[in-house]
């Protein structure tokens, strides 16, 4: 049984809506506290699941709340949601985040010259059960692919498998994904081409020609980012008002006592009915 548990805060569907991750019922950083690495070997990670497959809400870890809880992103004071891109409904895959990990926006990865978005490494969990926000899965990596966002910098998505998912014995590298799943990371590369277009904005890029790196390319990627972690949370590199509070790490630079609220479990406030739409995007 999973040792960390979730904290619900305020009411889902207003700005107010906090989840926070806990460890034997103490809240924790989802960030700074759960380890990136969940086995001795370096093989299997953990990832925080901040949006499910199928819902709508774009959650994401808070990098300026202490404790960094999961948020529902806003625009201009207003709540954020996916649009539905026919024929996808929401996100298409379990999508979250790499705890211990950080995009330096001061550097650029591997060989392409955009440098780091400033958040946590992106996963996209590809098995068949839908997650919920706050879960703290255990995946291993299969490989990566490299988005360029809108300001230049590069947006990586780290794709893997949970690895209890009956197909994860089988899927050990990027081309047993089109060998098991075939047509999944063609829709994968659709979606996150296409999925913004809806809010008026233009189709994102890859790099790459949109080619998915194999699982050492996109483990090296996820190293190199636990190191720039590494130097943010020990002060070595400008933290650019990222919150480094943290119940457990000896080398970090701030520690945080708890006054974090009890949870709640209330229902949840209703959203615009707008929200179901589809969009046809023409190719």
């Amino acid at each position: 049984m999973s040792v960390y548990s979730t904290r619900k805060v305020g009411t889902p569907n207003t700005l107010d809506y906090k989840v926070y991750i806990e460890k034997d019922k103490k809240p924790i950083s989802a960030f700074h506290d759960v380890p990136l690495y969940a086995n001795a070997e370096k093989t299997i990670f953990n990832m925080i699941v901040e949006v499910p497959r199928w819902t709508n809400a774009i959650f994401e870890i808070s990098k300026e709340e202490e404790l960094n809880p999961i948020l529902q992103d806003t625009k201009k004071g207003k709540l954020r949601f996916v649009r539905n891109c026919f024929p996808h409904h929401g996100y298409i895959h379990n999508y979250g985040a790499f705890p211990q990990t950080w995009e330096d926006p001061n550097s650029a990865l591997q060989e392409i010259k955009a440098k780091g978005d400033n958040d946590p490494l992106d996963v996209c969990e590809i098995g068949e059960t839908v997650g919920y926000t706050g879960q703290v899965k255990q995946v291993k990596v299969l490989g990566v692919m490299a988005l360029l966002d809108e300001g230049g910098g590069t947006d990586w998505k780290v794709i893997a498998i949970d690895i209890n998912d009956p197909l994860a014995p089988k899927l050990h590298d990027i081309e047993d994904v089109e060998r098991h799943l075939p047509g999944l990371l063609r829709a994968t590369n659709e979606w996150f081409r296409i999925y913004k277009i809806p809010d008026d904005n233009l189709e994102n890029h890859f790099a790459f020609s949109g080619e998915c790196k194999n699982k050492k390319y996109a483990e090296e990627v996820v190293r190199e980012c636990n190191e720039a972690w590494e130097k943010l949370i020990t002060g070595k590199v400008d933290s650019r008002n990222i919150a480094l509070s943290n119940t457990s790490l000896e080398n970090a630079t701030t520690i945080y006592k708890d006054n974090i609220p009890q949870g709640q479990d209330l229902p949840a406030a209703p959203i615009d009915p707008s929200i179901d739409k589809w969009f046809f995007i023409s190719s």
